[in-house]
């Protein structure tokens, strides 16, 4: 397609009044989710039963459908929302359809049972500002993901897109704009949390040329999609970051890095550059400034240790994903020798918004070292899962309750691990702690990228410790000694523990390890890895005693150390449990105490689920 290209500011405005003059903002518009998450759900089939409806009911013409990223309520995907009136439908299956459009769009009434239900107060929530989960947020950068279509740069540019770099372009030198980056104190979402200015000025006063930028979207960390949802929903307001810092930096050409396990993502932000490019926001000359700056996509293997600086880099060069040792930052020797600036997709989404609205609005949002918002994945055992975006400095306990609705079938809580596998898991007795980079840093784990696991009281956090030191095992780059043994011996450690064959000395012994590995490894992933164990053992030592000193797992997770036996006090003899037994460790007749023989028994469960009379017990 033939667009025209962008000048000048105004050129820019001009394009933003037609596309809004063309729209008329009372017309019945129907926004559907089409994330990866309601994907997953059955929205593509939702999407279609609408088109078939709307052309059923002769209604197509005069009903817009819009597909959308990901509005971050995973929990109650798909999601549709229905405009102007906003009304928000959640878990919505392709047999609703014919009544959302019957009910709503031609009888103008509302479809209550797709509404949000509270399950306290059983009150509906007819819009997105009324239900708790949202209600309870800031959602400065994922907020507009309901209502763009990422295939359309005309719905970012409607609601004001590039309209920060129009601004940086025509009225700002490059050092005016790192000097309000500076003062917004935007620090780096990607899980350092380093100053995004320093890094920025740092790589613009660097020897040498060309200089690169680089999007990080190699999200890795288990429960994570923060970045993910971002470069599918919104993928300019990404672009329009990384084009803002290149200008300010002093580079003509950028990297969007985006792991293999993206597809959506990388199809949705190819289909922006390329229409940024035809206006002219890309490219040769953008917006008639005389600068040029162009954007390549490269897609990672998968590899979590990827997502380090160097590794990235490395990658990117077509070698091994693997860090190197960092005598020089890469902000000053990075891809090719080159000074390079790598921040993550969160970190540039945030530029757009600090040069509209300035530093000034900016530090006015969260703590004295932690400013602005943050996006984090809230997933595990609370009833709410999906995208948070919250203000630094909101405590833990608000974002679980308040936002996230309490545990699941209102057990206890136990822990939430932040900040991705070498995150630390905090306990009930800090929830009220407030979420910042420095807070969490203090309790041993670490803000990261943003993921956050709400455990319960059924959760084991030795095995939980032992599931994350496996999946950094597997991770590892294994380049260096310290975290390539580190994390063979911790698991091993870990698994003898998990399976009955602990002995006095492991935890001293992992302690030992976790201050070798975090003082000598190469690179953050080592460093950072003994964090699960750790906090594990400073905060449930009692859980490590009783699975070395009496072989209990309290939790009940661990299954060398479960044993079942039946009370016969409560059992009639259904059968049910000898029956469901997939091993024939059961043995008993109809009517009569039914009895579990341990050396056949494969610690499964299955008789306690089957079992309705809790005759079952585990010991």
């Amino acid at each position: 397609m033939n667009r025209r290209k962008i000048k000048s500011l105004q050129d820019l405005e001009n394009l933003r009044q037609e596309i809004l003059v063309k729209r008329d903002p009372q017309k019945t518009r129907v926004s559907i989710c089409a994330g990866t998450g309601c994907l997953a759900l059955g929205a593509r089939k939702v999407i279609t039963s609408f088109k078939e409806e709307l052309k059923k009911q002769g209604l197509e013409d005069t009903v817009e459908i819009r597909e959308t990223g990901c509005p971050g309520f995973c929990e109650k995907g798909t999601i549709v929302v229905i405009y102007p009136e906003g009304i928000y439908y959640l878990q919505v299956q392709p047999g609703d359809v014919p009544e959302i459009v019957e009910k709503t769009l031609v009888e103008k009434k509302i479809a209550e049972r797709l509404l949000y239900t509270d399950p306290v107060t059983n009150e509906k929530a007819i819009h997105e500002d009324e239900i708790p989960f949202y209600k309870n947020q800031m959602r400065l950068l994922i907020g507009d993901n309901i209502k763009i279509d990422p295939k359309n740069i005309e719905d970012y540019i409607a609601l004001g897109g590039y309209s920060a770099l129009a601004k940086v372009l025509s009225k700002m030198s490059p050092g005016e704009v790192i000097e309000e980056v500076k003062r917004a104190n935007l620090r780096g979402r990607g899980g350092g949390g380093f100053p995004a200015g320093r890094k920025w000025e740092t790589t613009r006063n660097a020897p040498g040329e060309p200089k690169y930028v680089i999007v990080n979207c190699d999200e890795g960390d288990p429960g994570a999609f923060m970045d993910r949802a971002l470069m599918e929903g919104n993928p300019h307001s990404v672009i329009e970051g990384l084009i803002i810092g290149a200008y300010a930096i002093g580079s003509h050409e950028g990297f969007i890095y985006v792991r293999e396990e993206y597809p959506l993502a990388v199809e949705n932000t190819s289909i922006a550059l390329e229409q940024a490019r035809e206006y002219g926001l890309l490219g040769r000359d953008i917006m008639g400034s005389g600068f040029d700056f162009d954007v390549t996509i490269f897609r990672g293997a998968g590899a979590f240790v990827s997502g380090e600086s160097s590794a990235l880099m490395s990658s990117l060069e077509g070698k091994v994903g693997a860090p190197q040792p960092k005598y020089v930052h890469t902000s000053v020797k990075g891809l090719w020798n080159k000074p390079t600036n790598l921040n993550n997709v969160e970190t540039w989404a945030n530029v757009p918004l600090i040069i509209n609205k300035g530093a000034d609005w900016f530090t006015s949002i969260g703590t004295e070292g932690s400013k602005g918002a943050k996006i984090f994945s809230l997933v595990g055992k609370v009833n709410n899962t999906g995208l948070v975006e919250v203000p630094m400095g909101i405590t833990l306990r608000e974002i679980i309750y308040n936002i996230g609705g309490g545990v699941l079938a209102n057990k206890k809580f136990k822990a939430v691990q932040t900040g991705g596998p070498s995150g630390g898991c905090i306990p009930e007795s800090f929830i009220d702690t407030a979420v910042d980079f420095d807070e969490l840093t203090k309790l041993g784990s670490m803000m990261g990228s943003g993921g956050m696991i709400v455990m319960d009281e059924d959760t084991c956090m030795v095995d939980v410790a032992k599931y994350f030191i496996d999946f950094l095992v597997d991770e590892s780059c294994g380049r260096c000694v310290p975290c390539r043994e580190g994390l063979e011996r911790m698991s091993e450690i870990l698994t003898d523990i998990c399976e009955g064959r602990g002995t006095e000395g492991d935890i001293e012994l992992l302690e030992e390890l976790s201050e070798v590995m975090k003082d000598t490894s190469m690179c953050g992933l080592g460093r950072t890895a003994p964090n699960p164990v750790l906090t594990t053992i400073h905060y449930f030592r009692e859980e490590y005693d009783a699975h070395i000193k009496e072989k209990k797992c309290p939790a009940h997770v661990c299954k060398a150390l479960i044993e079942y036996y039946i009370d016969g006090e409560k059992c009639t003899g259904c059968l049910a449990c000898l029956k469901a037994c997939p091993e024939g460790a059961i043995s008993g007749d109809k009517e009569k105490v039914h009895v579990i023989t341990m050396e056949k028994c494969n610690r499964c469960g299955i008789c306690y689920e089957t079992c309705k009379f809790d005759a079952v017990i585990i010991k």
